[in-house]
């Protein structure tokens, strides 16, 4: 069985590659190359060309093939576009999910299996297994990493059962001190290489910056809603009315300064607003891109920034297990995350004509639109995704 691991120089994917080695695998690397541009990016140089030399010694010190792939033409197009078109809108995408949906498990799988993989593993924190379906084929089920503190399930939720079907992920039963023990007994070039950060493939940026590159900046007004605009408000009533986002306008609070463009920020947001005079901290409770406004709370307990139910559209529906999708009308129980590293929530998933909604036990904060909810069974299996519309 011919493997080939996407090497990135990172510690994960290098034990990834010693394990299957290891055991026997007939294993290559594969390194790709996804971005080279500096706009915005904090180190201001490429980083990409310094992990790819660690990726060089890490293959050349476990005695396998090294290959490299520029696919940096499919990640603007497939990612980073996107993300300019999301933040345009006025809602925040998650461009890691999309990159594992789009570049690693579909462009570079591709490029793998033309140099004559079976299949692709990388160094996510998750578990894959097989079990076999009620008409004899094969199902995938993915499951949170044994790790706890570096569960990546969740960048994964977008993945199909014919991706699942080439995916291998040697390191998802392992924690992390055990992955770089195992990379430093083994003299592994990347043992002591520090976790990226930042966007996938980009790292650390400044997003404003970056987002610059095609958005223009537009000053507009800073509103700050103050806690008794809530007071005597009628509670929603519908499943529908829960799942909306409160309304503002420049009326219903105080103008308190300017911001260099509303679509530069996002819901829950705290740094990068500028507003002082507060004992506490101030954070973003609405954008609205007609009227280039930004509206904000102090504290973290705004009563803004706490949402009990929101919905995804039909189509941005997403079912891992299409074996367990569920039918219009019905309604069951999961547990739910709707950002990376949040703990699991319990919800109510309700599936009506164009709609899925999810009603949280407890009020959620800072619900975002164009992130993903991503609902997990009791057993830590991750089942379907969507995208949060608003």
């Amino acid at each position: 069985m011919k493997i080939a691991v996407g090497l990135s120089g990172g510690v994960d994917s290098s034990v990834a590659a010693y394990l299957l080695k290891k055991e026997g695998y007939d294993v290559f690397a594969l390194f790709m190359q996804n971005w080279n541009d500096t706009t915005g990016t904090l180190h201001g140089d490429c980083e990409w060309e310094e992990d790819l030399s660690v990726a060089r010694m890490v293959a050349k010190k476990i005695g396998i093939p090294f290959h490299f792939v520029d696919l940096s033409g499919e990640y603007r197009k497939r990612v980073v576009d996107y993300m300019f078109s999301e933040y345009e809108k006025g809602r925040t995408p998650n461009p890691d999910v999309l990159c594992n949906r789009e570049i690693k498990f579909d462009a570079f799988l591709k490029c793998a299996m033309e140099l004559g993989a079976d299949y692709v593993a990388t160094g996510h924190y998750c578990r894959k297994e097989e079990i076999m379906g009620a008409d004899g084929n094969p199902i995938y089920r993915i499951l949170a990493g044994s790790d706890g503190n570096k569960d990546q399930s969740y960048f994964l939720c977008q993945l199909s059962q014919q991706q699942l079907s080439k995916a291998m992920f040697p390191i998802g039963d392992i924690t992390k001190p055990e992955v770089r023990r195992i990379a430093r007994e083994a003299g592994l070039p990347s043992a002591e290489k520090k976790d990226s950060q930042g966007i996938c493939f980009v790292g650390k940026v400044d997003l404003p910056v970056f987002l610059q590159q095609k958005l223009q900046s537009k000053e507009g007004d800073v509103v700050e809603i103050f806690p008794d605009w809530y007071d005597g408000r009628p509670a929603p009533q519908s499943l529908e009315e829960m799942s909306l986002p409160l309304r503002y306008t420049p009326q219903d609070g105080k103008k308190i300064g300017r911001h260099i463009g509303a679509q530069f920020y996002t819901i829950g947001q705290r740094k990068g607003l500028g507003i002082g005079g507060h004992k506490t901290p101030v954070f973003v409770l609405a954008t609205d891109m007609e009227t280039n406004t930004i509206y904000v709370g102090e504290g973290d307990g705004h009563p803004g920034l706490y949402r009990k139910a929101l919905y995804i559209e039909e189509g941005d529906i997403h079912w891992i297990r299409p074996d367990l999708e569920m039918a219009e009308g019905e309604e069951r129980d999961y547990l739910v995350r709707i950002r990376y590293r949040q703990p699991l929530q319990k919800a109510r998933l309700l599936r009506r004509e164009g709609r899925m909604y999810i009603l949280f036990e407890e009020p959620q904060r800072a619900a975002t639109a164009g992130q993903f909810a991503v609902w997990y069974a009791t057993d830590g299996e991750m089942l379907g995704s969507g995208i949060i519309a608003e």
